[in-house]
């Protein structure tokens, strides 16, 4: 009996040690030691530059990685086949990490710092696969932290598929999947280090199609009606409209159909429109308006219109608790150092930025907390966050001075420079989500302040209604 006590003494006394040498930097450090891991991840995703909907190698790369690490998978959410949920651990609280994977078309470019085609359709403009490969090695290492401590609770990754125009997130919102989530998390690449509380607009965008007569151009014009006519109606009297809309819209457009050539009247063309502003009442007043310049552009040119809404996401709600949170542990944790090489690198794409050479101590640096930041982009995290208090941040995957949606950010994204952000990002991600569950306070305040900011009697009402997934809006 004895010695049995003593046993269980000894394997107790164990227990609290190793417990207790469990702490959020051993955690950290133990990310660092598989950067190697997940940089190959990320650049296996970097390759496949997959777009919207059409990430089916990318969606299940990240599920078999979350898989091997004993999540359970939840495949074809919201009916979107590339989206999933990957889940460890039960009950409460439920922290979410969101995670991307999709790229950006006409962007194809190689690992160099001089613009040069990878011959691809796409490309990882938007560090989309540094986003999900970093979200996945957060989870990843929480769940491990969970495992080792015994920590109650439950670690989700979403897999959000179509970011770039797609908005999955919104009909995963829509479908209820955030409904029981306590927090959600998220980051983007960016070309600095900051976790200030960022603004992002509402955006409605559709694709408006024109139909008219076609005819010979030259032997029998009076027999044809333009739809190119129709378009080109349609974007100059939205252009006039711009000068009375408020001065924070945005109205950009492309015509992705105009016809298929000069000497026939084509009868069929398409132009794709974005609306955006801070807010989302006023986007819906500004993409009315330009439903109405459709109408009349039809009745002016003798065609028809018919328009789909693709995509709507709402403006980002900011959480002041939360985000102080992310700030310090950003703070702590450190931007990245470059080496000799990827300075070298760094100071040619900075050239082509026409800079005479890169900042590269905005990358090491951490930007001053701010409780407001501009910001003129969508995204569908926006939908997110007005269903669960939500926080994000972004890291110097870049180098500094480039611009989302360049060919600079495809190329820096393809390299160690895009690896070390998405490391930051990872460590950030799992130490706060480490803090939040070991600081059930700190929950309940940013929920006390999300319903504050949300009003009331808010109702979550998708912009883009009760439209099925948009799963062709890249073929």
């Amino acid at each position: 009996m004895k010695n049995k006590s003593i046993i269980l003494l000894c394997t107790l006394f164990i227990s609290i040690t190793t417990s207790a040498q469990i702490t959020k930097k051993s955690v950290l450090d133990q990310l660092d030691a598989q950067s190697e891991k997940y940089g190959a991840i990320a650049m296996k995703i970097w390759n496949l530059a997959e777009m919207g909907y059409l990430e089916e190698q990318s969606s299940s790369l990240l599920q078999q990685t979350l898989s091997n690490e004993g999540f359970t998978i939840k495949k074809g959410v919201a009916n979107i086949p590339t989206a999933f949920i990957a889940e460890y651990g039960s009950g409460l609280p439920i922290i979410a990490i969101l995670g991307e994977f999709d790229a950006l078309p006409g962007l194809s470019q190689q690992a160099l710092p001089e613009k040069k085609s990878a011959n691809a359709e796409a490309g990882h403009a938007c560090g989309h696969h540094l986003f999900g490969t970093a979200s996945s090695a957060a989870a990843i290492a929480v769940k491990k932290w969970m495992q080792n401590t015994k920590q109650k609770g439950t670690i989700r990754f979403y897999g959000c598929p179509a970011e770039e125009g797609g908005g999955a997130k919104v009909y995963m919102a829509r479908e209820g999947l955030f409904d029981d989530v306590d927090i959600a998390l998220h980051w983007h690449p960016g070309s600095q280090n900051a976790a200030s509380a960022a603004a992002a607009l509402a955006n409605i965008s559709a694709k408006f199609r024109f139909y008219g007569v076609s005819a010979h151009a030259a032997g029998a014009p009076e027999k044809g009606r333009s739809s190119l006519d129709g378009v080109e109606a349609m974007n100059a009297m939205v252009n006039m409209m711009r000068e009375h809309v408020p001065q924070e819209a945005r109205i950009h457009y492309v015509i992705t159909d105009g016809g298929k050539a000069p000497n026939v009247v084509p009868d069929f063309a398409e132009v794709y429109y974005y609306s955006r502003h801070y807010s989302r009442e006023v986007v819906r007043s500004i993409f009315n308006r330009i439903v109405k310049a459709a109408e009349g552009a039809a009745l002016g040119t003798g065609t028809t219109m018919k328009y789909e809404i693709v995509n709507g996401v709402h403006e980002l709600l900011p959480n002041l608790t939360l985000q102080k949170l992310v700030h310090d542990n950003l703070t702590s944790i450190g931007g990245i150092t470059y080496s000799s090489e990827e300075k070298e690198f760094a100071d040619k794409i900075a050239l082509s930025l026409g800079q005479k050479e890169a900042d590269i101590d905005r990358a090491l640096s951490i930007q001053p907390y701010k409780e407001e930041a501009r910001a003129y982009g969508s995204t569908d995290v926006g939908d997110v966050s007005f269903v669960v208090p939500t926080v994000g941040f972004g890291t110097a995957t870049w180098v500094p001075g480039t611009s989302a949606h360049s060919w600079q950010a495809v190329a820096a994204g393809g390299t160690t420079i895009g690896e070390k952000g998405m490391m930051v990002a990872a460590k950030t991600l799992t130490a706060t989500a480490i803090d939040l569950f070991q600081n059930k306070e700190l929950i309940e305040k940013a929920t006390v302040e999300f319903n504050k900011r949300r009003g009331k009697d808010f109702i979550y009402k998708p912009l883009l209604g009760n439209r099925p997934p948009a799963l062709d809006y890249r073929k």
